[in-house]
């Protein structure tokens, strides 16, 4: 085949689809080796995943050859252009350095990066293989060693990964047949080398299944030991490759391309090596011996009774514990499984079916999310509950995917009642004969959001498989159960869904869907049917708010009500208990009063007296303003009368007095009125002898520069 630059871009192509199988292969052995835990389906993994830089080194080196063809052809094209038209081609020569930098990287690629690559990839093959060979060699013990939680899926990934990587090796190698493609080998290696380790899974599961667990355990160190060894010969083809003598014009061959692995690759090279080995070695035709042909002739034979061994084992049939498993036989129920390992009639007989856990994508189709008989399966039979985005949850805003609004009575003030009358309907009723009636008399009704979740159980496999198809049966169950609910609803009034009790709505709810299934014959147990939330429609929200802000507001007034009367009372008397009481005997003392102006008499006026005692000790008991009243008001009592009663006495004194001796007695009061007369007056006494009694006064005050910081010398001034 030549080598233009159409055959180096189909290698490309064929380079870049090796490392996307590669890389498949490596997601299902990582995934199947993290569920089951599985030490050598990860390692083989890891072999998986180091192979990845063979595929690329191979896209780029084959993209440059692509683009050196193309140079080439460019270059053979001017050349071509400016020799016919006579010109000196000196400065475009085709084979200038310069003008061929395509060529330039690609000998630089065959001298350094693929060298690098090859380093980089032995190495990491024979690190990561000596740290798994450490690990494996302490779990390689029986005692150590579990096997793989999940046969049947080890059998199968190991199947896929082995027939995917063996094919896609097999076409590689049929395409490296040719000189321009030869590098691809190296790809079909690492595919092979995936490919053997995906077999030696399959095996291994299938032998633990059958008896012994000697290849699960073994191949965990084999694998680390596999990519040590095909390390090493990683790093004895880079020697080998510095000596070995090279033809012109021929492509370098790899160091990372494995021959070993290569053989693994393409078998029918062995078989034509070791057959050529043979004769050459014998001296004669080994093909056309006997031997070979007597082999030839029972290959078939060998291959039918792999086969039958093959077609035996599908008799036997393993539940997990999180499974239930329906032995069909040509399409008839024949027993259901409990988990175990189960013997039937081989396929096509006899097949064991799990029923499937379905679940809806974000497109609305149905996937099969697992295979499980156990466990809580969830319906949404109302209102989906809010998305795990909305910050705020709020009756005004849109916090739910779709909204699913319930029919339900209008409240007792809607439909013209009191809170105290009884409703026409049973409470929490049980039909929607209610709903009907209204709808056929033209009443109002009420839509009220509510998140209804149901959570479910399968009870016996055999109804749930019956019960309806596989992508239809959450359909039914949703259906029949919203049937119920809307019943159910359609019989109570906006404020026994808004303010009821849940608890209340809960168990009927339950109940009637409980009741509901089992006459369905669904195989299912409801565990639970309950609101989680619910509210009015957006548009009303406000309005409903409005209310319940009147309601708090009213409830806040009497709230501040009480603690001013609290306040008060305690200020008045210490204490609210005490306040009562004497409210209580304050009420009690009015008839009293009554009575006795009624029917005036001692013995109304007695009992008057007693109550207004028992209230004014009660008062006095009191630690509040009005014990301080009460005291005052006694003080002031007592301050007067003592006053006048010592006024009385001094006036009795001042009588005796007088009359003991009036000239005194009027003398002495004479002499104190004119000493308050003149008490805040300047007296000057004077001789009769003074003829003239004119003063001269001299208004200098003496003390003014003496006493200038005396404090009290403005009050003397």
């Amino acid at each position: 085949m030549k080598g233009d630059f159409l055959s180096y871009r189909v290698a490309v192509g064929r380079s870049v689809l090796g490392l996307v199988i590669q890389a498949s292969m490596a997601v299902v052995l990582l995934i199947y080796s993290m569920l089951a835990s599985d030490y050598a389906a990860f390692t083989a993994f890891l072999f998986a995943i180091l192979g990845l830089p063979v595929w690329v080194a191979l896209a780029i080196v084959y993209d440059q050859h692509r683009r050196e063809r193309i140079e080439t052809m460019e270059a053979e094209t001017l050349s071509a252009s400016t020799g016919s038209m006579g010109g000196s081609t000196s400065v475009f020569d085709a084979e200038s350095a310069a003008f061929r930098v395509a060529r330039s990287r690609l000998a630089g690629m065959y001298k350094y990066f693929l060298p690098i690559v090859s380093v980089v990839v032995g190495l990491l093959l024979i690190g990561v293989g000596l740290w798994r060979f450490d690990m494996a060699r302490a779990l390689i013990s029986p005692d150590v060693f579990q096997s793989s939680r999940i046969i049947g899926w080890a059998v199968a990934v190991g199947l896929f990964v082995a027939v995917t990587g063996f094919i896609f090796a097999r076409f590689i190698s049929g395409m490296a047949k040719q000189p321009v493609w030869s590098n691809l080998r190296a790809g079909a290696a690492v595919a092979v080398g995936t490919a053997l380790m995906g077999l030696a899974i399959a095996v291994g599961a299938v032998i633990d299944y059958a008896g012994p667990d000697v290849v699960s355990r073994y191949i965990t160190i084999v694998f680390p030991a596999v990519m040590i060894f095909v390390g090493a010969e990683i790093f004895l083809n880079l020697i080998l490759d510095l000596y070995r003598p090279r033809k012109a014009g021929e492509v370098p061959r790899p160091a990372f391309d494995s021959r070993v692995l290569g053989f693994a690759a393409a078998p029918d090279r062995i078989a034509d090596s070791v057959s050529s080995a043979i004769n050459y070695q014998l001296g004669f035709d080994v093909s056309s011996s006997w031997f070979y042909q007597l082999l030839s002739r029972s290959l078939g034979v060998l291959v039918l009774l792999g086969l039958a061994v093959l077609w035996g084992l599908s008799a036997l049939a393993v539940v997990e514990p999180h499974e239930r498993g329906i032995v069909v036989r040509f399409g008839q129920f024949v027993r259901t499984l409990d988990p175990g390992l189960h013997v039937k009639l081989p396929w096509p007989i006899d097949r064991v079916e799990i029923p499937p856990y379905t679940a809806k994508n974000e497109r609305g189709r149905v996937e099969i999310a697992g295979y499980t008989a156990t466990g809580v399966r969830t319906v949404e039979l109302g209102t989906p509950e809010p998305a795990t985005d909305t910050k705020i949850i709020l009756w005004t805003n849109e916090h739910a995917r779709e909204e699913l609004y319930q029919l339900v009575q209008p409240s007792a003030e809607d439909s013209g009642r009191s809170a105290g009358d009884p409703a026409p309907e049973q409470p929490f009723g049980s039909s929607g004969a209610a709903t009907q009636s209204a709808i056929n008399k033209g009443k109002d009704l009420a839509l009220v959001s509510v998140e209804i979740p149901l959570q479910y159980s399968i009870k016996d496999v055999e109804q749930f498989d019956r019960f309806a198809p596989i992508d239809e049966r959450d359909n039914l169950i949703k259906a029949i159960a919203q049937r119920e609910v809307m019943q159910y609803f359609s019989a109570v009034n906006a404020d026994q869904v808004l303010g009821g009790d849940r608890a209340k709505l809960t168990t009927d709810l339950t109940e009637r869907v409980s009741a509901a299934f089992e006459r369905a014959q669904a195989g299912i147990q409801v565990l639970f049917v309950g609101v989680t939330g619910v509210h009015p429609p957006t548009s009303s929200a406000a309005n409903y708010e409005k209310v319940v802000q009147a309601e708090q507001k009213r409830q806040s007034n009497i709230e501040a009500s009480r603690a001013d009367a609290i306040d008060e009372l305690t200020k008045v008397v210490g204490s609210v208990e005490l306040a009562n009481k004497i409210v209580a005997e304050l009420e009690a003392l009015e008839p009293l009063r009554e009575a006795a102006r009624r029917a005036p008499g001692a013995v109304g006026e007695g009992a008057v007296k007693d109550q207004e005692f028992k209230v004014q000790k009660l008062l006095e008991q009191a630690g509040g303003s009005a014990a301080q009243a009460v005291a005052e008001a006694r003080a002031d009592r007592w301050t007067r009368h003592m006053g006048e009663r010592g006024r009385s006495s001094r006036y009795q004194g001042q009588i005796a007095s007088y009359k003991a001796a009036p000239e005194l007695y009027k003398a002495s009061i004479y002499f104190d009125a004119m000493k308050i007369a003149v008490r805040d007056s300047r007296l000057f006494l004077t001789d009769d002898r003074v003829p003239d009694l004119r003063v001269n006064f001299d208004l200098k005050n003496v003390d003014n520069a003496a006493n200038v910081f005396d404090p009290n010398r403005k009050n003397q001034e």
